[in-house]
């Protein structure tokens, strides 16, 4: 990698440094006086009085109200992240069949639920849902079918990029030891790919689960919900301590799950198992080809 860096990028000289460290000083001079003057307004409103912040040492807070909305927004994440996965393995599989009939249907749903807001997903799927099944409570139902058709959609280009990045050698080997397409596909294909593919998946995985607090507009009882809004009405005066502590426990969550997709993006470039090269992240996967590079193993196409 260090190598690679040499070619492609000249190092900087002792005027180059001097500038960098010119602006990284002045960009950490801007964050503290930002951060001071956030500091000094919440200070000037009364919002660091030891009354507005005292109610996060009671168990009660945390039983009640945090815990709960923390556990519905795992719920939703883990039913959504499972949906999305076999969703996007079901389409990106499809989308590189050889069959006509079967690779364009699979296209257009992909490239339909990757266009669609997921807030307007969402909303459309909540509403619909009473007048199809019949009154009932389908925040969670629609909350999840959202995330699964729109994260789904994004995960069948990883899969499908996965699928392509590995080298078109690897599959001729493959036919020419008389393996049939089945057998490639899962044999030799699938098996590097996921390998390729991890990060990207990963940190689409950290995407949804940030996603999952859309669940608010629609009364979801996620952890949004139960700290910002019904915290704050059974604490009076709390809304501006609670948005700061749920903003925490949001940021740890996916710092955790950023960490997990780095560590697998390290692993994986480290890894000799697999010829394909690490997936780019789901927001560079626009225009993906469809031919495979044989000579290096990349993608063909992408822009």
């Amino acid at each position: 990698m260090s190598t690679r860096a040499n070619v492609l990028f000249d190092a900087p000289g002792p005027r180059a440094r001097l500038r960098n460290n010119i602006l990284t000083l002045l960009a950490v001079v801007v964050v503290l006086g930002g951060a001071y003057f956030a500091y000094a307004k919440f200070d000037e409103k009364g919002q660091w009085n030891p009354i507005l912040w005292q109610h996060f040492l009671e168990a009660k807070t945390w039983t009640d109200f945090i815990i709960p909305g923390l556990i519905g927004t795992l719920e939703a994440a883990a039913l959504g992240a499972v949906f999305a996965l076999i969703f996007g393995a079901l389409f990106g599989l499809a989308r590189l069949s050889d069959h006509r009939w079967i690779r364009m249907p699979a296209g257009v749903v992909v490239e339909t639920f990757r266009a669609i807001p997921l807030l307007l997903l969402i909303f459309f799927l909540f509403f619909l849902a009473p007048s199809v099944l019949g009154s009932g409570d389908y925040t969670l139902a629609a909350l999840v079918a959202g995330l699964t058709l729109y994260n789904g959609s994004v995960l069948a280009e990883v899969v499908r990029a996965g699928v392509l990045a590995v080298p078109r050698g690897q599959s001729e080997a493959a036919y020419a030891i008389g393996l049939r397409k089945s057998g490639v596909m899962w044999l030799i294909l699938i098996p590097q790919a996921i390998t390729a593919m991890m990060p990207a998946i990963v940190s689409q995985l950290v995407v949804l689960l940030k996603d999952t607090a859309l669940g608010y507009i629609i009364a979801y009882q996620d952890l949004l919900s139960m700290g910002f809004q019904i915290l704050p009405a059974n604490y009076f005066g709390t809304r501006v301590s609670s948005a700061i502590v749920i903003g925490i426990i949001y940021i740890g969550l996916n710092m955790a799950l950023s960490a997990l997709a780095h560590w697998l993006e390290r692993r994986s470039r480290r890894s000799r198992k697999t010829s394909a090269r690490p997936v780019a992240p789901p927001s560079a996967l626009v225009g993906v080809g469809t031919q495979r590079n044989g000579s290096s193993g990349g993608l063909a196409g992408m822009e």
